[in-house]
């Protein structure tokens, strides 16, 4: 169940990338507005879609949360405390609680370490249960959380399918027990038979674990099945912000409408997607 009370809170944010001419003196010629004045909450508990065509700076948004890019203007509170700007451990200490599942689960791994040294590597970096038969535990814990085979601890990540490839990176954002999770198009480069299953997944750890969960996507009907809220960008803007029955039942936004025109039976079909 969501809160009221809000766990992120995005004013006025903005991220342009500089257009330059020459490779020793610079010469400005522009910028590129990809978020241009974006402003949203994420209250506790719910899942918030934010979807759009390519391009229309929902990854862009959801880096500039994760503070894995520098914003131009506007701020990010996260949990009461603003982050816009943090750094060194102060800002570490806030990743332990915000971590993001990225949109491609091969390239996203290590390909020369095991799955267990992937997930492990969280608790390298804070520190955490140093003593190896500590980590190695809590690792396959992980793994069994995920519906990972936990025998499979020294296995490669070529030795995966796609969809395991996923879990895993799910089983690495889970490992610090964050209370935000950020899934970038996490289905969208995955077949269509794996889709729901991962999709599930999700949804059963945030509903188990009581995660706040931000899902980017350009699918429409994997935002419907999946969230509370949806916020609907493009051209760097959030153009609708609705309940998701609101949202798909009676759209508000010219944009919106064209969306969800785009996609057969979008406001119509139901897919199963069991949770």
């Amino acid at each position: 169940m969501s809160s009221p009370e809000p766990l992120v809170e995005v004013r006025d944010l903005v991220k342009h990338f500089p257009l330059t001419r020459g490779i020793v003196l610079k010469r400005k010629l522009g910028a590129v507005k990809a978020v241009d004045g974006v402003s949203f909450e994420v209250l506790r508990g719910e899942t918030l879609g934010i979807v759009g065509e390519t391009g229309c700076g929902k990854s862009t948004t959801a880096r500039l949360m994760m503070r894995l890019l520098e914003p131009t203007a506007g701020t990010v509170h996260f949990d009461g405390q603003d982050i816009t700007h943090t750094k060194g451990s102060r800002l570490k200490a806030t990743r332990r609680e915000m971590q993001m599942i990225f949109q491609d689960p091969y390239s996203s791994l290590n390909p020369r370490k095991t799955v267990g040294s992937i997930v492990a590597e969280p608790f390298a970096i804070h520190g955490l249960h140093r003593d190896r038969a500590e980590r190695r535990q809590k690792v396959r814990e992980l793994m069994d959380t995920v519906g990972l085979n936990p025998e499979h601890y020294n296995r490669y990540p070529h030795e995966f399918s796609g969809g395991q490839r996923q879990r895993i990176g799910v089983a690495r954002a889970l490992a610090l027990g964050p209370k935000l999770l950020i899934a970038d198009e996490p289905v969208s480069a995955l077949d269509v038979s794996i889709q729901a299953q991962v999709l599930n997944l999700l949804r059963e750890l945030q509903r188990g674990m009581g995660l706040t969960l931000v899902l980017i996507s350009h699918d429409l009907s994997v935002v419907r099945h999946m969230c509370d809220r949806v916020a609907v960008m493009h051209a760097g803007k959030i153009v609708e912000l609705a309940d998701n029955e609101a949202l798909y039942s009676s759209p508000g936004h010219p944009y919106t409408k064209e969306l969800l025109a785009a996609v057969p039976g979008a406001r119509r079909d139901r897919r199963t997607i069991h949770g």
